[in-house]
Parts: C-alpha cells; structure tokens; sequence
C-alpha cells in the first residue's frame, strides 16, 4: 500500500541516486532515517586514505541530534540548508555558548529511560539552552547506555539546543562492538580519538572548560509524562489525576481547557462492536506506542512487552473503541520484540504493527470511529491520546483530541488498559483478573532484571548484520522499480506529487538591489510559541482545506489525499497547506481555526485564498508573532510555504534558531522586536500597513525602522547573526544563491 501509495515519489527518488554521483538511498521499508543513522551509516570516526577524523552529519530532521548521544557532532538544518551541502557549500553559524550538563547519582529503579529523557527535557528547558551546545559529562553518564543516551539526544529540539553531546567513552566502545565493528577498526578509533583528546574517561579526565555549567541528579527523575499540549509540560505519573483536573478547570492555554464545573463529570454513552461503554473527560481513544526516535531503545519497547504479557495473563484487556498501534522505527525492534516472544501479547492488546514510517506521532492516525467521534462532540469533551513519541501539539495527533501525553511504551500500554488519564494507578485498579479480583499497575509492571535479562538475550550481533543486509540488498518491490535514466527529470505535469517548483521562475542572473517592503498587510497576528507544526502541519489533509479542494479538483477522493508529508514534492499542495494548522490561533479571529481577514475587502477567508487575493493586488505581506516563533520539527516549507504566499518578513519578539535559519535561506526577513516591546506594548493592532526600507550596506543585528499607516514609527532588530547570513539574503536566500553559483 506504502509503494502504491508513494510510487512516483520513490521513483524521483531512485531517479536521483542514478544521476547524482555519491548518493544513496536506503530502501523504503527498512526503518525511519533516525534509526538507520545509528544502526547502519555512523562512522564515529572517518577514515580517508592516510587521514582520520571524526564523523559529523546534517540532516533535514530536528532529531538527526540522536547521532550525538554515539559520540559524533550534527543536528538537523532543514531541506534548504542540507541541499546547499549537498552541492559543495558549507555549513556556517555563529560560534555558540557550550552549556556542560553535570549528570550525578544513580537511576530511580521504577524511573524508565524515557523518564530521565523527559525529566532532563524540562530542567534544560527551563534553564534556558536555545541556540547552545549541550555537552554532558560527570558520574551519572558512565550509567547511561548508548540507547539512553540516543534518547536523551534525540529530544534536543524539545529543549531548545542545537546538539546534545555525549562523548565517545568505554560504554560507546562496548556498544560498536556489540554492534558489528570489527576489532581493527575499533583499535584504530579508540586510539585516535584518546590521541586528539577526544575520548572521555571517568578515571582521570579533568572537567572540560564550558560557558556554563548546570547540574541535574538523576535520583531526583521519578515516572513521568509530558502534556497535555506540550513535551516539556512533565507531570510524575503520581500527580497525573490531579494534574488532569487541575488542567480541565485552567484557563485556555499551554495546559487548561476550561471545563465548565458542572460539566466536568458528563459521560456519553456509546455503542461499539455489540456493547455499551461509557466516554468522559479524559478518556483515552488513541494510545500509540512508537519507537522511531525518542523511544529507539531496545529496554523500553521491551519493557512494554512485558506488561503485555503479563496484563494478558491476568486477564487484563483494551477497549476495542481505543485506536491503538504499534510503529517500530526499524525491521530491527520487530525482531527482537519477536524472537523474545512479546509481540503475539502486544497484538492481542491491540498493539499491531502498523509501519515503519512517521505514523501516530505526526498526525497519520487512521481515523477513529463515528461512535467516538460523535460522543466527543456531542459531550465537548477533552479525549487523549497517549504516544510514545516526542511531539504532542494540541490537535496534531487528529483534530477532535484535545489533550495528548507523551509517556513511555509501557505506560502507553497502561493508560489504553486503563482507557483513562484520569487515574491514579498508585490506589486505582487497571482493573480485574477474571476472578474479580483488583489488578494494580505495580503487579504488572516488569523489573529492570527482567527487561535486562531478555535485552542481553535478543539485541544481538546478528540483527545488526541482518539490517545491513536488508539496506545493501534492497528489497524486490525497490529493486524492480522503474525509474527514468534521463539526467534533467521528466516532469509529469499531471502528478499531483512531484510538481517542478516556482522558486526559481523569476530568478536573475545576478541579485538585485534589496528592495523596501512597502505598506505590507499583516497576513497572520500570533502569539507566543507558534511551532512550524501549525505553520506547515505535515499530517493528514482535512477534507474542508484548501489543499483538499486542489486535489479533488484533479480527480483524486479523500482516500487518496495521503498526507502534507508526502506531498512535500508538489509546492502547489504545501502552499495551500501553509498555516493550515486547525489549532492555529490567529488572534484577527479569535479563536483557533486556520482563517484570517483580508483586510481590502473585509472577507474572512481560509489562509492561502486571501494571500492569493494580496499578491494579485500586488500587496506585500508581514506575519506579527510573540517568542519562540518557529520552534518543533526543523521543518522547511514551514519558511517555502510562507515565502510563496508572499511573505516578505516576520516580526517576533524572539525565534527557534532553525526556522530563523530557514526563513533567512527562503529570503524571508527575520525581523525582531526590541527586548521589552511586543505588538500589545507599541500598540499595533496588526490592522495597520507596515513599511520599512534596508540600508545599502545591512551588517548583523542592525537596527531598522518600521513605519505604520497609523503614523507609528518604531525600531526593530535585523535579526542577522553573520555575513554569510546577510549575503543569502540579498540573492533572496540560499536557493537562489546556489542556483547563481552553478549557472
């Protein structure tokens, strides 16, 4: 279904590995990029000829800072930056702050990976490390594996941080081996990274010098979730009930809901598959357990494994209404998941395999049934979805769940049994064996010895050599493929997948002199932490968007939209996709839907049909948003989509590094507000035009000035960290600058 699906975009695929020298493909179906990085392309050290040096990455994913936790330097940069590398350019960026993160005391024993992960995620956030290197070092590091490691890693763009570092040490050495590096090449490279001083040993190395230095003890970490709208909202698993409630009665915002009191204990009763249940305020209708990245480690999924078993045993079961799935991130979890003989016990809860590419946690939930979302209107109510991923926005897992927590596999698995968040599991039954009698969470939940006994077992040598087999062989579906051998690809103008893009149609031969933006409408008034999830969602396409109305009018029925993410290669999709997001809140409106005014005509108008009606009209466009605009996924038509509906600048009080990056590669102006201004404090209703006019000569952070159709005049930061930044700029990004390069 996959292939059918995907077929003309794994064919521009396989295409390019045919004409582009020094390109590979890993085959669909092997695993997500993440888990293939690890298990298959890492290096940690590069060997060329007579010369070594260590590994380095960039990816076109946020999580590519999963590789750190193996010892080895990258993160992600976006689809614009890693296709400028790919043609020969180099990565550039301002020299950042590294922030060394001691790590001491000894792991609670009831604490999963997943706990410290999400309990570092918060303590990191909170201290306040965007756009900085984060080195860990100290005691508590040698008791990480590398798997615990790659997790802690793997959250790097929850809190902020460019890259999360772990150095190589014996623990790495230990993991290559089991690995499959054979033992030449592991002398080789722990001989050269102890010469250049690039190895940590716990005996005698003295405290690297660091810009700063922050302290988290692993004791203090306990069970924990993240949520309900945000990965670095922890909440222990103790305090879970309460802090449910607490979030039902707050206000609308990051955490509250603002249930009314009364309507706090309303049920709706539905019919499923020949019996009543009864839904309410906190019931689970989506629990996922996922493995692809955050939860990458071998002793978590097995873990959840083992609750399976031993909640079937008792008797224990899933309500048949609750979507569950299970999505490993390689061929590699399934096997061991199989041959340590779980998985029938995952199945038999509901937990099936569903695939191997981004599924629950980015929005490709297959959709729940009439009974429940029917139940979930009728009642307003604020039903879950409990994931083991690392991205919970409200409404990305699917439109009607409003709340949704980020736990580990076993938990997933513990809250679908419960079928509520609502629980307290230190007093409240999962529920009853069939004697009647009360079944605990604690009577279910596996020891560390028992998931550590079953992982020395089942992780082994051989399934690595098995994944690199599969990678190097393909598989027969790739393999019998057809794709064109011409060097310029065939455009298929009837493709609604892979459609030549417009970024290049006005392209001259050298840049022109940067022009004023001149009585700008404001397309979008935001507010604080706008993620690139509600600028460029990459799930499921709604049937009322503007997107859906493009595609039907090519012939194609819901069933066939797929996703934003797959039809990333046809702009037309991804520009009617642009701030589409329904949980956007465009404060013109005032309340989340993806809307907004066009001012001229007074019209309230999906997104993308009133920035059509601005460029006919020739009106340039500005987007007013508060701090962190831009943070999540490094995703870069979050910055192509905006440029092509218009978007000459943003103006924010502060951005997430990677979309500043973005938009500035795109030509999109990141412009800043002074520190203590906002819109609210200068008076800007976002109704007024905007004009502003560069300076021949810009140089990073200078100060610009913002004129308004209301006579207001105030300054703003060019928020430029560097020449090369300001250079990208002025050829209207990096696209163009590299097209110039090579005409």
């Amino acid at each position: 279904m996959e292939f059918g699906r995907n077929r003309e975009r794994l064919q521009f695929f396989k295409w390019g590995s045919k004409v582009f020298k020094n390109v590979a493909v890993v085959p669909p179906g092997t695993g997500t990029a993440h888990q293939v990085n690890l298990e298959y392309l890492s290096r940690v050290v590069c060997a060329e000829k007579d010369l070594l040096f260590p590994d380095s990455v960039v990816g076109t994913d946020s999580h590519i800072t999963m590789v750190n936790g193996l010892g080895i330097l990258g993160w992600g940069v976006g689809g614009i930056e890693t296709e400028a590398v790919m043609l020969g350019l180099p990565v550039s960026l301002t020299l950042p702050e590294v922030v060394g993160c001691e790590l001491t005391g000894l792991s609670n024993p009831l604490a999963t990976s997943i706990d410290v992960v999400l309990g570092i995620t918060k303590h990191l956030r909170q201290v306040g490390v965007a756009g900085k290197f984060v080195e860990f070092f100290g005691s508590g590091v040698s008791q990480l594996s590398i798997v615990d490691r790659t997790t802690i890693a793997n959250m790097c763009p929850e809190y902020g941080a460019i890259l999360s570092f772990f150095p190589v040490d014996n623990v790495t050495l230990k993991h290559l081996e089991h690995t499959g590096f054979d033992k030449a090449r592991l002398t080789s490279v722990e001989t050269y990274l102890k010469a250049v001083k690039l190895f940590r040993n716990d005996e005698n190395s003295s405290e690297p010098e660091y810009s700063q230095v922050i302290q988290i003890n692993l004791n203090s970490i306990v069970p924990s979730v993240s949520g309900p709208k945000r990965p670095q909202d922890r909440v222990a698993v103790t305090d879970m009930k309460s802090d449910f409630q607490a979030c039902l009665n707050e206000k609308i915002g990051f955490k509250g809901f603002q249930i009314a009191a009364e309507k706090q204990s309303d049920t709706i009763s539905i019919h499923y598959e020949g019996h009543d249940y009864q839904l309410t305020h906190g019931s689970v209708v989506i629990a996922a357990v996922i493995s692809c990245t955050n939860n990458c480690n071998p002793s978590v999924m097995l873990a959840a494994g083992l609750l399976a078993k031993k909640a079937v045993e008792a008797g224990l079961c899933v309500k048949p209404y609750i979507r569950t799935s299970l999505s490993p991130g390689s061929g590699m979890v399934t096997h061991y998941l199989s041959s340590s003989g779980v998985l029938p016990y995952l199945s038999k809860l509901g937990f099936e395999i569903i695939g191997y590419g981004c599924s629950t946690c980015v929005g490709n939930t297959a959709p729940l049934s009439e009974a429940v979302l029917n139940a979930v209107k009728q009642g307003d109510l604020v039903a879950c979805g409990v994931l083991s991923g690392n991205k919970n926005f409200e409404g990305r897992l699917c439109d009607c769940v409003r709340a949704n927590y980020l736990a580990s596999p076993p938990l997933v698995v513990a809250y679908a049994i419960a079928g509520t968040v609502n629980i307290d599991f230190q007093t409240e039954p999962l529920g009853t064996d069939p004697t009647g009698k009360n079944i605990y969470l604690h009577d279910i939940w596996p020891t560390r010895e028992e998931v550590h006994q079953i992982e020395e077992k089942h992780v082994i040598l051989s399934m690595f050599k098995t994944l690199k087999e599969k990678i190097e062989i393909g598989n027969k579906r790739w393999n019998s493929l057809e794709a064109p051998d011409s060097v310029l690809f065939p455009w298929d103008l009837k493709s609604t997948y892979i459609r030549c893009p417009s970024f290049f149609d006005k392209l001259t031969k050298e840049p022109v002199a940067l022009q004023p933006i001149e009585n700008a409408h404001v397309l979008l008034h935001l507010g604080d932490s706008v993620t690139t999830d509600h600028i460029s969602p990459a799930g499921s396409i709604a049937r009322s968007s503007a997107a859906a109305k493009y595609l039907t009018n090519r012939g194609l029925t819901p069933r066939e939209f797929n996703s934003y993410g797959a039809r990333r290669g046809n702009d037309a999709v991804m520009t009617r996709g642009t701030f589409a997001n329904i949980k956007l809140f465009n404060k013109f409106i005032g309340k989340p839907a993806p809307k907004t005014i066009h001012f001229p005509s007074g019209q309230t108008l999906d997104v993308f049909e009133a920035a059509e009606l601005y460029q006919k009209e020739g009106i340039p466009l500005i987007i007013l948003a508060g701090k962190k605009y831009g943070s999540g996924n490094s995703r870069d038509w979050a910055a192509k989509g905006p440029y092509l509906l218009g978007v000459k600048a943003v103006l924010a009080e502060s951005y997430e590094k990677i979309h500043k990056d973005h938009l500035i590669g795109i030509g999109i102006a990141p412009l800043q507000f002074l520190p203590g201004e906002n819109a609210d404090v200068l008076g800007l209703s976002g109704r007024e035009t905007f004009s502003l006019t560069f300076p021949e000569e810009l140089s990073p952070g200078i100060m610009l000035t913002i004129k308004t159709s209301t006579g207001k005049v105030f300054s703003v930061i060019a928020s430029f960290e560097n020449d090369v930044e300001i250079t990208l700029y002025k050829h209207g990004g990096l696209l163009n600058f590299v097209a110039r390069k090579f005409s």
